[in-house]
């Protein structure tokens, strides 16, 4: 037999042919900016310098993490491509950027063309959400790196902020409110610990029915983490916004504390039960005998973004997001204390 790549593991018929089915996907998302198609070398975006004075870009990358396994385990990979692109344009929107584009990268054993044509779909309805382009990405085919059916994604976004409207936490002081915007769910951390629970110990299916949550687990962990683009950028048109923190990896606890000013001697003071904590949280803490220590180091519990204002602009805030469809709480404040997070 002659040596070929295709019998070495690499067939490049089936990545082309995952090509055309996605290239209307990403031309989907393409804004007037966007100067090239999808095959390029390099995608180039023009940078519209008039709508701001002084640009500064602000870029993130990001992965889904073991999130990944339950889609796997599902069979369902349309969903995890949204996670991606939230998972990397919220960090931007901390900083008060408007993400302007984003790539993938798509890398498996053997390349299954449904399989990662799903996973794009999501990638494409993420950037919609998030109203930025889907440029360009790779697609690595890597015959006995990856164990049969299972991939890995990787995301890159690259937003813009004029220099004046960064934020940065820098006039955050004693009195100011956090404004903690709901989740979708578990959002993309903590999987971990979410799989060794239901899957490990209780020895549960992903496609078990829980009474409680009104769906299967499978589903419930599948859910989707929220994108909350379009509704803090419109928010920040008539409402100045202090700081920004994207509820992510280390919960609550690890991540409000990133937004403060350095040396300021601030404390994030939460109060327990401002928020409705969803289901999803109560069960693991509850199944897995979890410290509430644990859980809020861990978890979003519920708040998937947290904006801190003014006292005074409370009102209008609160009411600007319910309009805009979001569930949004006054979960606590800024008070003096040696830094971190105080719950109440």
């Amino acid at each position: 037999m002659k040596l070929t790549y295709k019998n070495s593991g690499v067939d490049i018929s089936e990545g082309n042919k995952l090509v055309d089915i996605i290239k209307p996907l990403a031309r989907s998302t393409f804004k007037p900016y966007v100067l090239t198609d999808i095959g390029s070398f390099g995608a180039l975006c023009k940078l519209n310098t008039s709508k701001y004075k002084s640009p500064v870009l602000v870029s993130s990358t990001d992965g889904v993490g073991t999130k990944l396994k339950i889609a796997f385990m599902m069979n369902k990979h349309d969903t995890v491509g949204i996670d991606l692109v939230a998972m990397c344009v919220n960090d931007i929107l901390t900083s008060g950027a408007r993400p302007l584009f984003f790539l993938d990268y798509f890398a498996s054993g053997k390349l299954s063309t449904r399989q990662a044509a799903d996973v794009i779909k999501g990638i494409a309805d993420g950037c919609i959400d998030a109203d930025c382009s889907l440029i360009g990405g790779e697609t690595a085919e890597m015959p006995g790196f990856y164990e049969k059916g299972e991939y890995d994604l990787s995301g890159f976004s690259v937003g813009v902020v004029d220099q004046k409207k960064i934020i940065n936490g820098s006039g955050i002081k004693e009195g100011d409110i956090l404004i903690g915007l709901a989740s979708s769910g578990i959002h993309s951390n903590g999987y971990s610990l979410v799989r060794k629970l239901f899957f490990d110990i209780k020895k549960f299916r992903p496609k078990k029915k829980i009474k409680e949550l009104g769906c299967s687990l499978g589903e419930e962990l599948l859910k989707p983490t929220k994108i909350y683009v379009k509704s803090v950028l419109k928010l920040m048109k008539s409402n100045r916004i202090k700081g920004i923190a994207h509820i992510t990896g280390g919960g609550i606890t690890e991540n409000l504390p990133r937004v403060l000013p350095k040396k300021s001697q601030l404390t994030c003071v939460i109060k327990k039960g401002s928020w409705p904590v969803l289901t999803i949280f109560n069960l693991i803490q509850n199944m897995g005998s979890v410290t509430d220590r644990e859980m809020y180091t861990t978890f979003n519990m519920g708040v998937g973004m947290v904006i801190i204002i003014n006292k005074t602009d409370q009102k209008k805030v609160l009411r600007q997001l319910k309009g805009m469809g979001e569930n949004a709480y006054i979960i606590g404040s800024i008070e003096k204390g040696r830094g971190g997070v105080k719950y109440v």
